[in-house]
């Protein structure tokens, strides 16, 4: 559809002239005077409005083309009204545009220069435009703390204030740096649990000979250094929820004692004679396919039963159509305002950039950009180089065969590491390498496993 143009002269032949030039470009709407002007304005509320101040009942004077932009002004404030005035009305123009017009032009005005105005008009119009929705999405759209409005994400909403109501163990899915965490803290927070504690622990994050003492805590005595009773995240999340992410990291030894306390809901501690009853709700995440580590003997088949009752997928960034816009214009007014830049805004072509890219990090990767191009912002904008996608989406390939080969070998690299999650023996297992070769390649391509 064509942008909307009103044109408010109480000269015919101007009217026409104008629509004549310009219906190619915009639907053009005619006024004569402040009557038709309000009633065509708000019938079809066109971003840009052309003004001729000296209207009837008083063409001579420009009053009632005052009073028509003050109201047009008042029932949509983001139009754009350009002022149309004579050689002799300059002072007019500027109090007009005092009082909130956009620009103003003299007659006999050029329909060259009119186009680049209104062209300027039209552009100004459509970005404040974006913005209020961004704002109206940011404020109505939030779900717990996450944003979006893509089917795939709605989808997960929805599966999520279903489980809620439940106390059912929930398995989630996703990539690294698709929000497994926020998703399970949205399930705590929306269950009747929401007042008791959420307890969150990475088991892939704490070496072994730790992670059981750290889970079902331990008595005093138990072990060299164990000089006082611990309780553990168990039982730290009594009355609440306990997520486990990177479930799949979780030793066998282990996965036999969850099992057990998934099971009867009771726990031992490390160096404990006696069960203690613990009613505490488990929610766990992986990025790594269990199905198969079960088939594989790395993890057991009926824990995995225990802990998968309801699955939720989390689909990756760029899976979520234009939930990429709204999430980085959220992170960009966090980020801004913890840095006292609240006018910061994003440049188009820095979004353009934004909605190019794969974000084979997802939302966590996009985060981490916006709060570094915040910071690293020097203007009133954020560019695409601020948020190191100045390149995002170029169309230029490899220059020779050696350039296409380490492209292809550095993007397969980056992928396995994303998929195990940064560790080396997994993703070297998965490219078929051993640990030396991938650090040689990692050094060789210029990656940092991060």
């Amino acid at each position: 559809m064509k942008p909307k143009l009103l044109i408010i002269d109480d000269d015919e032949d101007i009217r026409s002239q104008l629509k004549w030039a310009l219906t190619s470009q915009y639907e053009v709407f005619l006024a004569e005077d402040r009557t038709s002007a309000l009633e065509a304005f708000g019938v079809h509320r066109p971003q840009v409005v052309l003004l001729d101040l000296g209207l009837p009942p008083n063409p001579a004077g420009p009053e009632e083309g005052l009073k028509t932009l003050a109201e047009i002004r008042g029932m949509g404030a983001s139009a754009k009204v350009i002022i149309l005035s004579g050689q002799g009305e300059k002072e007019n123009a500027l109090r007009a545009v005092g009082e909130g017009a956009y620009d103003f032009l003299t007659k006999p005005a050029d329909i060259e220069e009119i186009r680049v105005v209104l062209k300027r008009a039209f552009y100004l119009s459509g970005l404040e435009r974006e913005h209020q929705e961004m704002q109206r999405q940011l404020k109505v759209d939030s779900f717990e703390g996450m944003l979006g409005n893509s089917a795939p994400i709605q989808t997960v909403f929805n599966s999520i204030r279903k489980v809620s109501t439940t106390s059912a163990p929930v398995l989630i899915l996703g990539e690294s740096g698709t929000g497994k965490e926020m998703a399970a803290l949205a399930i705590h927070r929306l269950s009747q649990r929401k007042d008791g504690p959420f307890v969150a622990i990475n088991c892939g994050a704490i070496p072994e000979m730790l992670l059981e003492s750290e889970l079902f805590g331990h008595e005093k005595g138990s072990f060299t250094g164990a000089h006082a009773q611990r309780v553990g995240r168990i039982e730290t999340a009594a009355g609440g929820t306990l997520f486990l992410d990177e479930i799949g990291e979780l030793p066998l030894a282990l996965q036999v004692k969850l099992l057990r306390f998934l099971q009867e809901q009771q726990i031992e501690r490390v160096g404990g004679r006696r069960p203690i009853a613990v009613d505490t709700r488990v929610i766990t995440a992986t990025n790594v396919d269990l199905t198969k580590a079960a088939k594989e003997g790395a993890f057991r088949e009926d824990l995995f039963y225990r802990v998968a009752v309801v699955v939720i997928k989390l689909p990756p960034l760029r899976e979520r159509s234009g939930d990429v816009a709204l999430l980085a214009q959220a992170f960009l007014q966090k980020f801004a305002r913890e840095a006292g830049k609240e006018k910061l805004k994003l440049d188009p072509k820095a979004l353009a950039a934004i909605q190019r890219y794969d974000w084979p990090g997802n939302v966590r990767e996009l985060e981490n950009r916006v709060r570094r191009a915040v910071i690293m912002s020097e203007g009133s904008r954020v560019t695409a180089a601020d948020l190191e996608l100045a390149g995002a989406g170029s169309a230029a390939g490899p220059a020779n065969l050696k350039e296409a080969r380490e492209s292809v070998e550095k993007e397969m690299v980056l992928n396995a590491l994303r998929r195990s999650s940064g560790k080396i023996s997994r993703a070297a297992d998965e490219l078929g390498i051993s640990r030396p070769t991938l650090y040689e390649l990692m050094e060789k391509l210029g990656i940092k496993n991060d």
